[in-house]
């Protein structure tokens, strides 16, 4: 059956009311995103909720032809408009003949854990994670953990733009009652710290205030609750641990209440943020090697993988070659990560995002922000000497910058990074210096990462979510050269008319 999708519609319209609305740019490369819409906002939508049914129908077709069982979990994350989505999403795979599970208000590890706890292949969690208001999204899968990468995202893209379902009938529906209870027993199961923290849990209004907490207090922490009320209008900021609006929230709360940390979680609950007791904020890859000095004591030779976006350190801390460590650098993305985890059986994955990936048998290895917060109070306690900003103070001084994201629309991010890898490319070639020294290595995993003689390096790449570029500077040596190093890699960037301002510098 044949029920194609328009890319442009108007809304308060006749055809809008009767023909799918699909933007085929919310087709990412590991998931899908879309401007749904809000009052408040005058963009025209991407999408409509026939465009969420024809998605449905799109998806169970593509997990039909790839041979996987027909059973698949979905849930919504805390957004007004998140229920009617997943509802849509709904009758579009029953109606290709998915039977589906729905566990209702969820995170989406939540979501990811029910394909193990109710033995499904598949999954949908709508959610538009940490994306401000107006905006939602679908993560999907059929191959536990593993979330979609770009060929199956093409894929379910060629389906749903053709009209191409497999429209087979025969769908079933059931309600998973109490699944929340189910998946917090889970987390806290033979769990317990004997250290008393005092931790700080930051939602920023969204989904996980509706866990964050009792999972905390059943670990055995006070918690200082901070956002947790569910309010999907976001009223202080975006529930975003990357976003420095946030960290600055937690590290105020940290230092007024005397906390042991503060950990803060997105918009869907799959990562974390972390703020020490005197009130520094630690980037995610920072966190990132602290966990993996910990893990690597109880398991020396451990395999991590962490993204291009993270800290040098990885390679380079003593505490980590003394233990046997050893690091894979790969491609930004949860899903990326996530599948290379998998590949490598590496313990534990980290991206700088906050994104993090533990195997067994500390999870089950896809990204759970909670898991990650479990995984830092055991590390506390493993350490009853030392405080957070001991434990952070330890690591080797880096001067890192946060994810700055500069404005680039979605159809011509991509054109933007070849031109500028093209570019830190020729200047190696020439022998040209980048700010002040010589180009020594050019990574292209994902983006272009560039590293000067001493150590300094700076990122570009493509946001995998939003019409965005991702800047990251990082230096060894000092502030000045990463300030050097930013204004340099900004500098090629500039080169470009169609690079808008920054959402946050340094």
């Amino acid at each position: 059956m044949r029920f194609k999708p328009a890319e442009d519609l108007q809304p308060n319209s006749f055809a809008f009311e009767t023909t799918p609305l699909v933007k085929a740019s919310g087709f990412r490369e590991y998931d899908a995103r879309w401007w749904f819409g809000h009052p408040a906002s005058s963009k025209t939508p991407e999408l409509n909720l026939m465009g969420v049914q024809a998605l449905g129908m799109g998806l169970a077709t593509l997990v039909r032809r790839r041979g996987v069982a027909p059973g698949i979990v979905v849930g919504h994350d805390f957004r007004s408009y998140s229920m009617a989505i997943k509802i849509a999403l709904t009758q579009g795979l029953m109606a290709a003949g998915a039977e589906v599970h729905d566990i209702g208000l969820a995170l989406s590890p939540m979501a990811y854990f029910a394909q193990f706890a109710l033995d499904l292949p598949s999954v949908a969690m709508v959610t538009a994670s940490h994306n401000e208001n107006g905006w939602t999204g679908v993560k999907m899968g059929c191959e536990r953990p593993l979330t979609f990468g770009p060929d199956e995202m093409s894929a379910l893209k060629q389906i749903v733009l053709d009209g191409d379902f497999d429209l087979a009938g025969g769908g079933t529906y059931r309600f998973v009652e109490d699944f929340r209870q189910t998946y917090v027993d889970d987390l806290v199961a033979n769990k317990r710290i004997s250290r008393k923290l005092k931790v700080v849990a930051a939602c920023g209004n969204g989904t996980a205030g509706a866990f964050a907490p009792e999972v905390l207090e059943r670990l055995g922490c006070e918690v200082v609750p901070l956002d947790t009320e569910l309010d999907f209008s976001f009223p202080r900021y975006n529930p975003n641990p990357e976003d420095m609006e946030m960290l600055h929230a937690i590290r105020d709360k940290v230092l007024e209440v005397g906390a042991d940390v503060g950990l803060g979680f997105d918009g869907d609950g799959d990562r974390c943020g972390v703020v020490d007791n005197e009130g520094n904020e630690i980037f995610a890859d920072k966190v990132g090697v602290m966990l993996a000095r910990d893990i690597a004591g109880q398991h020396p030779g451990s395999q991590f993988v962490v993204d291009v976006k993270s800290t040098g350190l990885f390679l380079t801390d003593e505490d980590l070659k003394a233990k046997g460590a050893k690091t894979d650098y790969w491609k930004t993305g949860h899903s990326y990560i996530k599948r290379r985890v998998k590949e490598l059986d590496a313990i534990a994955g980290f991206e700088k995002s906050g994104h993090f990936f533990f195997n067994p048998p500390i999870g089950r290895g896809y990204d759970d922000g909670l898991v990650t917060a479990i995984a830092v109070c055991e590390m506390l306690d493993r350490n009853p000497d030392r405080s957070m900003a001991d434990l952070y103070r330890a690591l080797p001084v880096t001067y890192g910058t946060p994810t700055m994201s500069p404005h680039c629309d979605d159809d011509r991010k991509y054109g933007v990074v070849e031109k500028v890898t093209a570019d830190f490319t020729a200047m190696r070639d020439r022998g040209e210096a980048l700010a002040g020294q010589q180009i020594v290595d050019i990574v292209t995993v994902n983006g272009i990462r560039v590293t000067a003689e001493d150590g300094t390096w700076g990122l570009v790449r493509a946001s995998s979510n939003k019409p965005e570029l991702v800047v990251v500077i990082e230096s060894p040596v000092s502030s000045e050269r990463r300030r050097a190093m930013f204004e340099a890699v900004d500098a090629v960037l500039r080169r470009n008319d169609a690079v808008g301002a920054y959402n946050q510098t340094f």
